[in-house]
């Protein structure tokens, strides 16, 4: 449901309404009584994303992922690794002292 901006005519009194799109707009001013009420042209509200799942980086273009490096021949601490005992590859490997 939006939030629908009012000013009186009347008193000047502004004040958000919290509606269901379908309902009709208001005529009449809580403040002074009048049928003085108009309905505001408002920029709206963004759309707000609740609960997990939602991340600003979800639909990032191609080529922008968000500060990964694309060359791959960069080295750095997280480089890929291989484990002398078992064999096993990448950032987390086995400790060799175990």
């Amino acid at each position: 449901m939006p939030t629908y901006q009012y000013a009186c005519a009347s008193c000047g009194h502004r004040f958000e309404e919290f509606q269901r799109i379908t309902a009709d707009a208001l005529t009449e001013c809580p403040k002074c009584r009048t049928a003085a009420l108009k309905r505001l042209i408002g920029a709206g509200g963004g759309v707000i994303f609740k609960g997990s799942g939602f991340y600003v980086n979800d639909y990032a273009r191609a080529g922008k992922s968000g500060g990964e490096k694309s060359d791959s021949s960069s080295t750095s601490p997280s480089a890929e690794k291989s484990c002398g005992s078992c064999g096993t590859t990448g950032p987390n490997v086995c400790d060799p002292a175990s």
